[in-house]
């Protein structure tokens, strides 16, 4: 093995370089080349086909049998035209990874000769295997059946790997009972029930809204690493990040990286993965160096939240294997490598009506300001209200090393609103009581471009220590971990959202019943909005010490790991409050619920594996070998004739070695211990609290002494790749 790291830094200073990038051609001649997007179904489309799949894009409404069989003879026609053989359902099952079953286009008629089909039937629905799939206990194994069915509002694409072309269709994925077995069904529902519970709020300010539509932009932060020294790392080829392995003498410590110049090689890849991207549809417009040394980060422009999280997953798809072509891997785990910053996904998020309101963006008039007002401060309530929630669909095994590791905002969720918000609300909170007059109109009637500076997008500090900070015309979800599909958090920032949106008409319509003035009434709501959730705001920093007393005091909830931030997920209140807004069942609840358990103990396991397959496969072997080659010195030393103080450091040296190999093996043992102990267990959850609290803390005693040993053994005797090496040479 440790040939396979030497001959891997020897490739890295002698061979050559994939340094190829993509031609000078407009981004524009070539964006959505892929796609069946609205230009390419006029081409393909009858007028009352496409009329009718818009309708469907738009309404919601159900595409018809007659229709379908066009939607899907177009389609094929498209796709063979651009040289697809095979077509697939593209959905997204519970295992955090994008899923496809691919078929032929061809088959055969009765008389035997070869035919390309494609129909109404094969578009809309196909029926995978539900049982292999993550399922919570929905589908015993014997019951196979499943169903992935068509979603007209996210354009088909095609892929284009290796020699081949595939059609893909997005689709969800339920179970033969009907119960939602992916991440986009229930992402669909927020969707609708968030739309129609701002559409009825809108009402009070413009009869012309009919839809309101979540936007998401994400920030999505990767490692890139030499492709020849991870696969020497088992545990990078398993497990996504290094289980062992000390940290360089340079870090990130002289913040050199960060906006730094891009090394030519990843900029290739770069370049070669932004086209892929560019001709599926994803609008990339950001790169740069993060702060971490082989840390970057990509962006887009905002889209659509359902578009935007099929964008993002692909992505996460496509980033892998472009990398392969520049022999490079890309590490998305939350925290790849100990002693430098983790990686996340900011997930950006707003509401925007079909009359082109950005509804967290304050307006010109009295009017557009009272609705900015409104759905501000409904976001800072329905945080506030399940903050709980929130820090459940973050969390994760990954993003537990991340999550309030002063590098990413801490497990707290807390609200950022910058000074200028906060005197503001402070002053409609300050009114006497909710005695709300008619002269209090002339809060209505304030600008607050002048009141606050029009640099409301700017004229306050940013804060990224925050979990959920509001900049300027949305709210930007900090914490997400940078493995998460987006469809978790978004779905249940949207319900949250939807919820409170709802109870807010109610509130407002019976203050309005009670006789006080529409504008009146919905201040009065808002006040009291303030009041009950302004424990949830907080302008400092985040990592300090000082702000986990203090959100203690407020009773903020602190759920440091996954496990325990998942125990919402079986409370009364959620399964209430996701059942009132048809987003889940309780049975399909408990189902994610136990899923996540038991992805998460499933993780630690493997990582717990390969820890011990690390150290006695790698770290102790080393040590023994350079321990008997200092053996051997002193014996050496002792066999001419030199004092014993001529070798007192070498046999120190050994001692410290023998030490750590103790302390190793010893480490192992009882983490082995533990595992099997827990392994036992009938219970989902004990199991999971037994992974987290008895066996995952050998992980940090087992790398503190087989970290000590790397730096003792000698390099070229130390069978893996060191995390300098990962780093820094590309």
């Amino acid at each position: 093995m440790s040939n396979l790291r030497m001959q891997a830094i020897n490739n890295i200073n002698e061979g050559e370089k994939d340094i190829r990038g993509y031609s000078s051609t407009k981004v524009t001649e070539f964006f959505g080349t892929n796609v069946f997007s609205d230009k390419i179904q006029r081409d393909y489309l009858s007028e009352e086909a496409f009329y009718s799949l818009r309708e469907s894009v738009q309404s919601g409404k159900k595409v018809d049998r007659a229709m379908a069989d066009q939607i899907s003879s177009a389609m094929k026609a498209w796709a063979m035209d651009k040289g697809a053989t095979h077509f697939t359902h593209w959905f997204q099952p519970l295992t955090g990874a994008t899923a496809e079953k691919h078929d032929s286009f061809f088959t055969l008629k009765p008389d035997g000769s070869a035919l390309e089909i494609f129909d109404g039937d094969a578009l809309i629905q196909q029926e995978p295997d539900a049982s292999s799939f993550p399922n919570g206990g929905i589908r015993a194994t014997f019951e196979a059946r499943g169903y992935t069915a068509w979603d007209p509002t996210s354009p088909a694409f095609i892929m284009e790997m290796a020699h081949g072309k595939t059609l893909c269709i997005p689709t969800i994925f339920i179970a033969y009972s009907g119960e939602s077995l992916d991440s986009k069904t229930p992402l669909l529902k927020a969707l609708d029930a968030v739309n129609h519970a701002s559409v009825d709020v809108c009402k009070y300010f413009d009869k012309n809204v009919n839809r309101v539509t979540a936007s998401l932009g994400w920030e999505q932060e990767y490692f890139v690493v030499d492709e020849a020294l991870a696969n020497a790392r088992p545990d990078l080829v398993a497990c996504g990040r290094f289980l062992l392995g000390h940290a360089p003498a340079k870090g990130q410590q002289l913040d050199d990286h960060y906006f730094g110049s891009i090394p030519e090689r990843v900029f290739a890849f770069m370049q070669d993965f932004e086209q892929e991207s560019y001709k599926l549809g994803i609008p990339l417009r950001t790169r740069h160096n993060e702060v971490a040394p082989g840390q970057f980060e990509c962006a887009p422009i905002f889209e659509e939240a359902n578009l935007a999280v099929d964008h993002n997953s692909l992505l996460m798809d496509l980033m892998p294997r472009v990398a392969k072509r520049h022999k490079l891997k890309v590490l998305l785990h939350e925290k790849p490598f100990a002693g430098v910053n983790g990686s996340g996904k900011h997930n950006n998020w707003s509401l925007a009506t079909n009359t082109g309101v950005n509804l967290l963006s304050p307006g010109k008039t009295p009017r557009t300001n009272l609705m900015f007002l409104t759905f501000f401060i409904n976001s800072i309530k329905a945080v506030h209200d399940h903050a709980d929630l929130l820090r459940a669909a973050i969390a994760s095994a990954g993003n537990d090393h991340r999550l309030g590791a002063n590098e990413a905002p801490p497990a707290i969720i807390s609200v950022f609103i910058g000074e200028y918000l906060t005197k503001l609300l402070k002053e409609i909170e300050g009114r006497v009581g909710d005695k709300f007059s008619e002269q209090d109109e002339a809060l209505l009637k304030m600008d607050i471009h002048k009141s606050i500076p029009e640099l409301f997008q700017d004229n306050t500090d940013r804060n990224r220590t925050s979990p959920f900070a509001f900049t300027g015309n949305k709210f930007e979800f900090r914490a997400v971990g940078s493995t998460a599909n987006c469809a978790g958090p978004m779905m249940v920032l949207n319900t949250i959202m939807a919820d409170t949106l709802i109870q807010f008409k109610k509130d407002v319509d019976a203050k309005i019943k009670k006789g006080d003035k529409k504008e009146i009434a919905i201040l009065k709501v808002l006040q009291s909005y303030i009041k009950k959730s302004k424990a949830i705001c907080f302008e400092g920093d985040n990592y300090s010490d000082a702000w986990a007393k203090e959100a203690k005091k407020r009773g903020l909830s602190n759920n440091k790991d996954t496990v325990r931030a998942l125990d919402v997920l079986a409370t009364k209140e959620a399964k209430s409050l996701f059942k009132r807004t048809n987003i889940f069942t309780e049975v399909e609840l408990d189902a994610r619920h136990e899923i996540q358990l038991e992805e998460y103990v499933k993780k630690i396991q493997i990582e717990a594996r390969m820890i011990g397959y690390l150290a006695s496969n790698h770290v102790l072997p080393s040590a023994i070998e350079y321990q008997n080659k200092l053996i051997e010195n002193i014996k050496g030393q002792k066999e001419i004739g030199l004092p014993a103080k001529s070798y007192a450091s070498v046999k120190n040296i050994c001692a410290d070695i023998s030490g750590h190999i103790n302390a190793v093996s010893n480490g192992v043992t009882a983490m082995v211990n533990e595992r099997k102990k827990a392994n036992k267990m009938k219970d989902s959850r004990k199991m999971a609290i037994a992974y987290c609290d008895k066996v995952k803390p050998h992980f940090d005693d087992i790398r503190y002494h087989a970290d000590k040993l790397e730096l003792i053994v000698e390099d070229k005797m130390w069978a893996l790749p060191k995390l300098r090496e990962l780093l820094f040479l590309k």
